[in-house]
């Protein structure tokens, strides 16, 4: 990978839903070029997808939390979690804590819902967001894209 390659990771981090032509006008490329380097990233697993970014305020979900979770119950656990919508993300983690969770709901009292019904499979440790000063950081170095 090239510093050309960290410019277009970049560029696609920010808006996923550039056209080739804009891309390429941008780096000094032409649109054939740019899509060449993309499908080259993309067969090499580096770019892995595209998202759109939801808000989620914009939902109704207004409380967002992260919660440590012991378990002896791996597989159900993980089982229980796919199918509750306020389970975002799953992270096997080390240390006390073998899971954690961040959990999206309307409100802190669908929040304690949710805790409760995970009860039957261990112990959990909840931290509130109360703010999010950035999120979905471009995790690439500053000094390689320009």
């Amino acid at each position: 990978m090239d510093q050309i390659d960290y410019k277009i990771m970049s560029l696609l981090h920010e808006n996923s839903r550039i056209p080739f032509a804009e891309l390429g006008r941008i780096i000094g490329m032409t649109q054939p070029a740019v899509k060449e380097r993309v499908r080259r990233l993309e067969e090499q697993g580096i770019i892995t997808g595209y998202h759109a970014s939801i808000s989620q305020e914009k939902l109704g979900k207004h409380t967002t939390a992260f919660v440590m979770f012991r378990t002896k119950q791996c597989a159900a656990f993980i089982d229980f979690c796919k199918q509750s919508p306020e389970v975002t993300d799953m992270y096997r983690i080390s240390g006390e804590y073998n899971y954690m969770l961040k959990v999206v709901t309307r409100s802190t009292e669908e929040l304690v819902a949710f805790s409760e019904r995970t009860g039957d499979f261990g112990f959990s440790y909840t931290l509130i967001v109360l703010t999010a000063p950035f999120e979905q950081k471009m995790m690439l170095e500053e000094e390689k894209i320009f």
